[in-house]
């Protein structure tokens, strides 16, 4: 009960989510990319930054430990059905169109942040392609991690890679609302 991508999936995604950061946000101004449709909304340099920060605290060091050698496996990462379960339960659950509160270690600055999000975001999304790819030779869909969130929740560094990609695009579809609310700033 796995996401069922693959990662050369994943990787075609991740890039494409590179290519359409950089041609949908590239060309906004700090102003626009600060912008936030009300108080509770996020803007577009906000979503961008919790993305970069999501996965630097949430996955990157799992994908290090693996590739160094470092990570043990829990207890609970090695009970059976759990990781396939959790691993499409948590796909499924970013893939929809519920919304979530982000933990707090991951929420993005409430004040301005640099106009060069954009070009950070695409350099950060080269970074995860390169520790996805990483992983590759090191059979991910049987390396289990814990989720940061929840010490109970197991899935697989595959469907982590799957996690990450639709995480991106629900996230990368929110910002596309941004630019389209009655309010934004005209260059």
């Amino acid at each position: 009960m796995s996401t069922q991508l693959t990662l050369p999936q994943i990787f075609t995604e991740a890039e494409a989510i590179a290519r359409d950061a950089q041609s949908t946000f590239g060309h906004l101004n700090a102003e626009q990319l600060n912008w936030k449709p009300s108080a509770d909304q996020w803007s577009v340099a906000q979503c961008l930054d919790h993305l970069i920060s999501a996965n630097r605290a949430l996955f990157f060091l799992a994908f290090d430990q693996t590739i160094n050698g470092t990570k043990q496996t829990t207890f609970i990462e090695r009970l059976p059905l759990l990781p396939g379960f959790f691993g499409w339960m948590v796909f499924k659950a970013m893939a929809s169109k519920q919304k979530f509160k982000a933990p707090a270690n991951i929420v993005p600055s409430a004040s301005t942040l640099d106009p060069q999000i954009v070009s950070q975001f695409v350099a950060h999304q080269q970074e995860a392609i390169k520790k996805m790819k990483a992983i590759e030779k090191l059979n991910p869909d049987n390396v289990i991690i814990t989720s940061p969130f929840a010490r109970f929740v197991t899935y697989s560094l595959l469907d982590a890679c799957g996690i990450i990609v639709v995480h991106e695009r629900r996230h990368f579809a929110q910002a596309e609302r941004v630019v389209a609310t009655e309010g934004f700033p005209k260059s």
